[in-house]
């Protein structure tokens, strides 16, 4: 239960007056106990150097004197030097006895006690100015005289009064900063039994109020309990949904990257169909042709012999005619010009051979085909970035093949992948040739090692290592992730190694994987079976 609000105010009232009044009768306390305390200990380091200093000035005097009468008695001028040294030592503990006491020094006692000490001063004077004129008996008497010893009486008399009177002056001064503490003592225990009664009654309030705000605390932890659970349970709900969410977005992003693949292999698929169509025809014709037209020549080149043997110098104009074509040049170009061009288009019959390889459009299930001829296709599409140009240097490829079977698996998708990780590759080393030129880093010659072997005579290893800046680690754990990419802006779609790892992994049932270190270049390493589950392999 609460109390009740005009209670609380009244309490609140009471516990700040009695805090002010605390504070009003304590402080001045506190200040005025300080001040006595402070004052005292003063007064009583003072009384200890007086003290001292009125022991010191007795001892001092003593030292002059012994020193002053020695002297006169053996004339030894080191008497009169240590009566030099101890002189200004004198003086010093008398200043410091007048600041500490300048009253004691200011009455007419004091003056009594100065005139004689200046007389002994003068006779002592007096005396080491005799004993310098080896006047040692002058010296003796007039230090031993009666004047000498009445003043020094005077002196030492006067010294030890006022030490006296100084001493008087503490005690007085001592037994007032008493009186005091002892009054401020009173004070403060009657401000204390003043403030009990409303200590007390501020405890009781405090109790109270302590009680309160536990019941109130345990309401707020009953409250803040099913806060808890209710965000517990939203939060479960919560993590549900963002999970079924991130399950949709992965879903998604996969169909997309199976809709782009798809897209993407049709538009390849078409593009080669068409090109190789249209040149295939063409191609076909002329290197048809290029049989009989070889024919056709060869006879003709044996009829134009034939005819020269028989009638060559029949006529001068067929003579000039023959010197301006140079005939027997032409006779021995046209069959290796007609040989250049079979060999032209047998080669371009092997390109249009190559891109329907590349693409297989022509197989839509999984068949056994040879590894390096996709390899050696996707290659040769490559070719033109391989070479050598104003701006990059050409690309070294090191085959490292090994003795493989025919392996079951997608050709198409297979060289999909292979295009995929050596356009990285050509990127990749093209990007650290800049890099090396802008740091003026001497490079290495750029190479792409492609390395195939079989594993355990169940799965075949393809390594495609390049020699280029390499991978950072954080990159590495993202690398086929869709839509990622280290490339720069409207350089690369973050597709590539994305829809690599689906033909490897989901088609395939094999295995990619990035093994990288900055500056140490980057290498892929797929591991796809020889023969998928319940096939059968070709004789």
């Amino acid at each position: 239960m609460r109390l009740p609000y005009k209670l609380r105010f009244v309490s609140s009232q009471l516990v700040t007056v009695t805090v002010l009044l605390t504070l009003l009768l304590f402080i001045p306390q506190i200040w005025l106990n300080w001040q006595v305390y402070h004052s005292f200990n003063n007064i009583v380091k003072y009384e200890f150097k007086l003290q001292m200093l009125s022991d010191e000035i007795t001892y001092l005097d003593e030292v002059l004197t012994m020193s002053a009468r020695m002297n006169a008695a053996t004339g030894n001028f080191i008497w009169e030097q240590r009566y030099r040294q101890f002189e200004p030592k004198l003086d010093i503990a008398i200043n410091e006895s007048i600041k500490l006491a300048p009253k004691a020094y200011k009455n007419e006692d004091a003056k009594i006690i100065d005139a004689a000490n200046q007389r002994l001063v003068a006779m002592e004077y007096q005396s080491f100015d005799l004993v310098n004129k080896n006047q040692k008996e002058e010296a003796k008497l007039l230090l031993f005289s009666s004047e000498y010893e009445n003043n020094k009486r005077i002196y030492a008399n006067g010294v030890a009064e006022r030490k006296h009177n100084i001493l008087l002056q503490l005690q007085d001064k001592i037994d007032e900063y008493y009186q005091r503490i002892f009054w401020a003592i009173l004070e403060s225990i009657i401000s204390l039994v003043m403030l009990i009664p409303a200590w007390l009654l501020v405890l009781h309030l405090l109790q109270q109020y302590l009680k309160d705000k536990k019941i109130a605390q345990a309401a707020l932890e009953e409250t803040n309990s099913r806060l808890e659970m209710q965000v517990a349970e939203r939060t479960a709900k919560l993590k549900y949904k963002n999970f079924q969410l991130k399950q949709t977005l992965k879903e998604l992003q996969h169909t997309q990257v199976q809709l782009v693949q798809t897209e993407k292999m049709s538009s390849l698929g078409q593009l080669v169909a068409g090109v190789a169509h249209e040149i295939n025809n063409p191609v076909n014709f002329i290197y048809g042709n290029l049989l009989h037209l070889r024919e056709y020549s060869r006879q003709l080149l044996t009829l134009i012999t034939l005819y020269q043997q028989q009638c060559y110098n029949s006529s001068p104009e067929i003579t000039t005619l023959v010197d301006e074509i140079d005939l027997e040049f032409i006779i021995d170009d046209m069959p290796k010009i007609l040989s250049s061009m079979a060999v032209g288009t047998e080669r371009i019959r092997e390109i249009v051979l190559t891109l329907r390889n590349f693409s297989r459009l022509d197989e839509a299930e999984m068949k056994f085909v040879d590894i390096h001829e996709g390899i050696n296709s996707t290659l040769l599409i490559l070719q033109y970035r391989l070479k050598q140009n104003h701006n990059q240097q050409e690309i070294t490829i090191i085959k490292d093949y090994g003795n493989l079977p025919l392996v079951e698996c997608y050709a198409g998708g297979l060289n999909q992948v292979f295009m995929n990780i050596l356009s990285n590759a050509i990127d990749a080393l093209y990007q650290w040739e800049t890099e090396c030129l802008k740091g003026e880093i001497e490079k290495q010659l750029s190479s792409i090692i492609i390395h195939t072997q079989v594993k355990k005579k169940e799965c075949i290893l393809i390594s495609i290592k390049d020699n280029g800046s390499g991978i950072t680690k954080e990159a590495q754990t993202r690398l086929f992730d869709p839509f990622f990419t280290t490339k720069p802006i409207g350089k690369g779609t973050g597709l590539g190694l994305s829809i690599s790892y689906q033909i490897i992994v989901e088609k395939h049932k094999g295995k990619i994987k990035c093994i990288s270190a900055p500056g140490e270049g980057t290498e892929f390493v797929i591991e796809i079976p020889i023969k998928q589950a319940t096939s059968i392999v070709p004789d």
